[in-house]
């Protein structure tokens, strides 16, 4: 029995359902996703008391520190620094030009907030700079997408694949060829792409609390503060955490900047 329609219907007269085919819901790729780590080269110790003096006489910071580096002269020293006051210091020496630096000492003797300052300034120089650099490009995929994709499937993605992908973009090209034709202070990393897009306030904001706190941090407790990822997000959680710490120290506190050595 049907209808005119040619439905066909049961014997009461309802009109009978056909079940259609449901597609079953795409596999899960069991490939878990890498996340690209954060690249430290730089880190801040906040030196505890005991180990304060030691610093003075001995370089050896893997023993006394758990770290592989060696002392980073990159710390400017505060302009109403006394001469006796220059023994409380780390690596001081004397600049024939431009701020004092030293690679410690404790945070009364030094210019942190000029350090911020001046890479403030700088960076919203270098984020105008880039502005005109890139103008009339699109918007580009930063490397970390690039790199996270290659570490999750390295076989399928290779890094070479992944590098020109990159800089393929003609945002990253129009950097590559500035880099190519300027000299010294004029170069723009295009790894900091991502924060470059971020816009010139975030840019400067990134740099200005970098100087300080650079890629990592070792309270004085021992805890390790970094990147959670090379994702600019992690890099701003970092800065945060960083910055509220050194805020908060003693003015008496001893910190100490380190060049570590990458495997």
């Amino acid at each position: 029995m049907s209808t005119n329609n040619g439905t066909p219907l049961t014997r009461h007269g309802s009109r009978v359902r056909h079940r259609t085919a449901q597609t079953p819901p795409p596999k899960a790729d069991p490939r878990p996703v890498v996340v690209p780590q954060a690249v430290i080269r730089q880190m801040i110790v906040c030196v505890s008391d005991e180990l304060a003096a030691v610093l003075h006489h001995t370089r050896s910071l893997d023993r006394h520190l758990g770290v592989s580096g060696t002392g980073c002269r990159r710390i400017w020293v505060s302009p109403t620094l006394r001469p006796w006051q220059r023994r409380q210091l780390i690596d001081w020496q004397r600049a024939k030009t431009g701020p004092q630096c030293c690679a410690g000492g404790p945070v009364r003797l030094l210019d942190l907030t000029g350090m911020g300052q001046a890479a403030h300034i700088g960076a919203v120089l270098r984020h105008q700079q880039w502005s005109h650099v890139v103008a009339g490009t699109q918007p580009a995929t930063p490397w970390a997408l690039f790199l996270q994709r290659h570490l999750t499937d390295p076989s399928d993605y290779p890094i070479d694949t992944a590098t020109a992908a990159f800089h393929r973009q003609p945002r990253v090209q129009a950097m590559r060829m500035h880099n190519a034709a300027a000299h010294g202070s004029g170069h723009l990393d295009p790894t900091d792409l991502e924060i470059f897009q971020a816009g010139a306030s975030a840019y400067a904001n990134y740099h200005a609390l970098w100087a300080s706190c650079t890629d990592a941090l070792l309270t004085e407790g021992g805890h390790r503060l970094h990147p959670a990822s090379a994702f600019f997000a992690d890099r701003i959680t970092y800065l945060q955490q960083a910055h509220h710490h050194l805020q908060s120290l003693d003015r008496h506190q001893l910190v100490f900047a380190i060049d570590l050595q990458t495997p």
